[in-house]
């Protein structure tokens, strides 16, 4: 699966595996203890080549500061776990970006991308299709529903055993699981959409792989965060509309979209994903340098204002905003 080597090196200091909040610690996630949420877990990463010649790409946990063991519920942050899933597939052979899939017209890609034409979420007795695929960006927890239901027709396993098969397991998320029944998606749904939860651990290991990629070729990981279906204008839930509203497979662009999530000082080519939970993760790579968190409270006003402030924070101390 994997054609790159990984290396994942822990250095972070804190006063025992329960943490709440420690200051003193990365002089940027200090910040974090100012927010509006009774517990939070954030964490920053920084990824480059080895200090050795020749070495491999390696993904440092810089600092964290929270609970490392509280599970908390990713939301939307589950979509590039599903998409990592759906990529190792299209490597293995399993399925192919250009099988159709979804509406008429639609393929593995466009459900990725979120261009399939699909409305956001399921709605009994209506017709689930808004737009003709690739014509518009429309963002659809049930574009992501299709897409395990295309893993467990071709693979011959349920969506959930492939996913932790093929990702959840290689990056050692042991304590991260699916639990539709308490996602946003409803009980009905296979969690491919909004399902984990999981504790901060975890999701710095997603935030890793997507920073270095070990379950897929570097020629995946390219084209998975690069601009999907260029020009599609349509709406970043939570911070309006943008022309063009730029996504990869499986995490948004930043590109120029202002407001955003991340912080005015993060490049155009930062990627990551972003759930109602409270729940988050960033990779800017030209920075070198990414940065994720869970919390108890749903995004809102307090997270459009945190978050970016948080993310040209840590640019700014890493000498990279």
């Amino acid at each position: 699966m994997a054609a790159s080597e990984f290396t994942v090196v822990i250095g972070y200091r804190s006063s025992g595996l329960e943490l709440i909040y420690h200051p003193g610690l990365m002089g940027a996630l200090d910040l974090v203890g100012s927010w509006a949420v009774d517990a939070a877990s954030v964490g920053v990463v920084h990824f480059g080549r080895g200090r050795d010649h020749g070495s491999p790409p390696i993904a440092e946990i810089v600092e964290v500061v929270g609970s490392q063991t509280r599970s908390f519920p990713w939301a939307s942050v589950t979509k590039p776990v599903t998409a990592l899933a759906v990529l190792v597939a299209v490597e293995e052979g399993t399925l192919s970006l250009e099988l159709p899939m979804g509406p008429p017209g639609s393929t593995i890609r466009h459900l990725l991308a979120h261009a399939s034409g699909l409305t956001p979420d399921p709605a009994p007795g209506l017709e689930p299709r808004l737009a003709e695929p690739g014509s518009r960006r429309i963002y659809s927890n049930l574009g992501y529903e299709v897409l395990a239901e295309a893993i467990a027709e071709h693979s011959g396993m349920s969506f959930q055993q492939y996913a932790s098969g093929a990702v959840l397991g290689p990056l050692g998320m042991s304590e991260t699981v699916f639990d539709p029944e308490r996602s946003d998606s409803g009980s009905a749904s296979s969690g491919a959409a909004s399902g984990l939860w999981g504790p901060l651990t975890d999701l710095l290991a997603v935030a890793a792989e997507w920073s270095v990629p070990s379950l897929i070729s570097e020629e995946t990981h390219a084209l998975a965060t690069s601009v999907a279906f260029p020009g599609l204008s349509g709406v970043l839930p939570g911070f309006g509309r943008f022309d063009p509203c730029d996504w990869g497979l499986g995490v948004e662009i930043r590109g120029h979209k202002w407001p955003h999530w991340t912080g005015a000082t993060n490049s155009p080519a930062t990627f990551g994903h972003f759930g109602r939970s409270g729940s988050f993760f960033w990779i800017d790579p030209e920075a070198g340098a990414g940065c994720a968190g869970l919390a108890d409270r749903s995004f809102g006003p307090w997270a459009a204002a945190a978050w970016p402030a948080l993310s040209d924070a840590v640019l700014d101390e890493l000498g990279t905003g």
